[in-house]
Parts: structure tokens; C-alpha cells; sequence
């Protein structure tokens, strides 16, 4: 376990919660990569934390799909799969589609205005490089619409799928080559919106989705066959 990464304490949190959100950032960025074990003594050691707020990261790990019980083996960096892909984005465009219906009808002319300048700063951090400030500005733009649903249980449910669908997205924004598409469907999608335009919205939103289940399941495809 040769990695680079490290624990940034926080006052604010609590150290399980550092742990975990640094191990996360690690198997995101690519440190801890798919397949490799987690030992709890070797990342204590690492971290400088004792093995408790270790094995509580990892339990949270799991449930969000990037770490594996394996029997007789533990804990390691879940891979990613075409079939756990293709799971969560399908339902990823079921409550999108859903959302996005819920927010040309609802939508304030205000959460308009937000949901362009989220817009426009996701297109400035584009060339960038930064991976996780790219994704998080994604995550911005989308939460916009989610809010605008006016629904809580819809926006809970997106909200407890986001994490599984984070290194998804991770992995769709470093391909460059889909940036110019994604900017497009940014501003159709706005559009639509703004127009109350249920139909054309939800068809974007399925194309949007769509799309990054092709480039995704390209990476995956050539990845297997390179081994």
C-alpha cells in the first residue's frame, strides 16, 4: 500500500468521519485502486488513527458501493463493473426523469437563475483538471433541480444514490471528449426547464444518463480487455 494520501484533520469533525471521507477521496482519485485490500492496521498506521475509526470507515464504504467484503479475504476497493454501472444509473434516470417532470412545474424564477450560473461554473472548471471541484459542480447543477421538486422523499432518495453515483461521474468527467456534450446538454436541459417543456426535459435527462452509461461502459470494456 505505497499511496500518497493522508488524514487532514478537521476541527469541526469527528475523526471517523475525517477517516472516512479521506479513504473515500482515495479510491475516487484513483490511491486505493480497484481490487486492492483494505487492512485496517497497515491504514492505521498510515493515518495515524487507531483501527476503530478504520473499520467504521469501511463499513460506510460499503454501503455506498466502493469497498467489497470479500470471505475469508476483507475489505477491498469494490471494481468497477459494467453490471454495477448499468444498476445504478438505471435508476439514476427512473428518479431523475421523475425530478426533472416535478421541476418544469414547479420551479422558481430564482432557482432559473441558480440553476444557470451552476451552469456556468461547472463550464468554467471544465479545463481545469480538477476532478473532484468538476464533480461537485455537477453535483451542484443537479441538486438545483432536485430541490426544485418541492418533494423530500424524491430529493432523500437521489441524495442516498448520489454517493454510488459519484465514481461514476468521476470517471465520465475525465473523459474530455464528452465535455462539449455535457455542456450542451447542461443548456438544452435548462432550457427545456425554463420552458416547462416536460417532455423534451425528461428526453434530455435519458439522454444525459444514456451517454454516460456508453462512455463509462467503453472504459470498462477496454480496461478487462487490457489484463
Amino acid at each position: 500500500m505505497e499511496n500518497n494520501f493522508g488524514v487532514t484533520m478537521n476541527e469541526y469533525l469527528p475523526l471517523r468521519d475525517v477517516v472516512f471521507h479521506t479513504l473515500r477521496q482515495a479510491i475516487l482519485r484513483g490511491e486505493l485502486k480497484p481490487g486492492e485490500r483494505l487492512m485496517e492496521i497497515q491504514l492505521a498506521n498510515k493515518l495515524g488513527v487507531s483501527r476503530t475509526p478504520i473499520r467504521e470507515a469501511i463499513r460506510k464504504l460499503e454501503l455506498e458501493g466502493l469497498v467489497l467484503m470479500i470471505p475469508r479475504r476483507g475489505a477491498e476497493v469494490a471494481e468497477i463493473t459494467e453490471k454495477s454501472l448499468r444498476d445504478v444509473l438505471e435508476v439514476r434516470k427512473a428518479l431523475e426523469e421523475l425530478a426533472v417532470q416535478l421541476a418544469c412545474d414547479k420551479i422558481t424564477e430564482e432557482q432559473i437563475e441558480e440553476l444557470k450560473q451552476a451552469a456556468r461554473v461547472f463550464e468554467e472548471l471544465l479545463d481545469s483538471g480538477d476532478i473532484t471541484r468538476v464533480a461537485e459542480a455537477d453535483v451542484s447543477f443537479h441538486d438545483i433541480i432536485y430541490m426544485a421538486t418541492d418533494n423530500q422523499r424524491l430529493i432523500q432518495l437521489l441524495n442516498n444514490l448520489r454517493e454510488q453515483m459519484y465514481r461514476y461521474r468521476t470517471e465520465y468527467l475525465k473523459k474530455r471528449e464528452s465535455h462539449g456534450r455535457l455542456l450542451k446538454e447542461h443548456q438544452e436541459l435548462i432550457e427545456m426547464i425554463e420552458k416547462r417543456d416536460k417532455i423534451k426535459a425528461s428526453e434530455i435527462t435519458c439522454l444525459h444518463i444514456d451517454n454516460q452509461v456508453e462512455a463509462v461502459t467503453g472504459m470498462i470494456r477496454t480496461n478487462e480487455s487490457a489484463k
